[in-house]
């Protein structure tokens, strides 16, 4: 009989460790009202019990904390409760329960950006949430512009193909004449209803090859592409930072020469070199009041270099 019962309970704790196991292999998608407006917003259904947005970010911070201590991969997005609204009108639930909202964060977490919580600080993960959502709603934006961009009234060419492959052209001859070292490269395009704007990071090594992060290549890429299909008066600017010595590849101010700031304008379906005075007014002037900023530490402007479009 004793046996039995040991046998039983080996069997039992058999079955948990399996279980636990299996739930560390299991993700788990969360999704966070970040700002203070949005965490208003929800207050108005009954069944969501916090009274405080900073007190509901704490236990959100200690739920992550939790789950992550178990060993289970946690990826975080952004809970938009107008979303939430149509997303129960879509599916028939009811916007008032803690069912509905579980089954949203899971399905809008499973489509839209999101970023793995590694422990980091909540006012950080915020910024990371808000700047993957930001960059997914700009490469919607630009899709869509070369989506309707139609196709060349000269050659009857499929723009939206040809600007994308002349971009990305772009942006490669751009990297590789940049030569060694770190380079920022911020695109900037005007629409008719706000301005698209990408960023992107690249390291380029003592033997020319070129390293980035495919993600944000992908968003500056279509957004470059979108101001070339539409002949946009866009503009891009790329700082570059010199390797340092004895950095093995790696970029960084170090001792080495100031950084440089170079720019270029979209004209003619391809990039312009701007001269050493646009660059400055370009770079030290604020984007939204027009005003002169003064010029930044260490940092000098160099006019940009030619890059050949391509034969076609």
């Amino acid at each position: 009989m004793t046996h039995t019962k040991n046998r039983a309970k080996t069997a039992r704790r058999t079955v948990r460790t399996g279980r636990r196991a299996l739930r560390r292999e299991a993700p788990t998608t969360v999704a966070l009202l970040t700002c203070a407006a949005d965490f208003a917003a929800m207050r108005g259904y009954r069944s969501f019990r916090f009274h405080d947005h900073a007190e509901y970010l704490r236990r959100m911070e200690g739920l992550l904390r939790t789950l992550t201590s178990r060993g289970i991969h946690v990826r975080v997005g952004v809970f938009d409760p107008g979303e939430y609204a149509h997303y129960c009108a879509d599916t028939g639930g009811d916007p008032d329960t803690s069912r509905a909202r579980a089954r949203y964060a899971a399905d809008v977490t499973a489509s839209g950006p999101t970023v793995p919580y590694a422990g980091q600080a909540l006012e950080h993960l915020v910024t990371q949430i808000e700047y993957e959502t930001t960059r997914q709603a700009t490469w919607e934006l630009a899709g869509d512009i070369l989506a309707r961009a139609g196709d060349c009234a000269c050659c009857g060419d499929d723009l939206a193909r040809t600007s994308f492959d002349r971009a990305s052209h772009a942006l490669t001859r751009l990297l590789e004449t940049a030569g060694p070292g770190s380079h920022h490269v911020v695109c900037s395009v005007p629409t008719e209803d706000t301005t698209l704007l990408a960023a992107m990071h690249a390291r380029c090594d003592e033997h020319g090859m070129v390293h980035l992060a495919e993600a944000e290549a992908l968003v500056c890429c279509t957004v470059l592409a979108a101001g070339l299909a539409t002949d946009s008066p866009g503009g891009l600017v790329v700082r570059s930072t010199a390797l340092s010595p004895g950095s093995a590849g790696r970029g960084g101010p170090g001792d080495g020469p100031p950084d440089e700031v170079r720019g270029w304008t979209l004209r003619d379906g391809w990039l312009r070199p701007l001269s050493e005075a646009e660059v400055f007014n370009a770079y030290c002037t604020d984007a939204e009041t027009g005003e002169p900023v003064p010029p930044e530490p260490g940092v000098v402007h160099r006019p940009g270099f030619p890059l050949p479009p391509p034969e076609d």
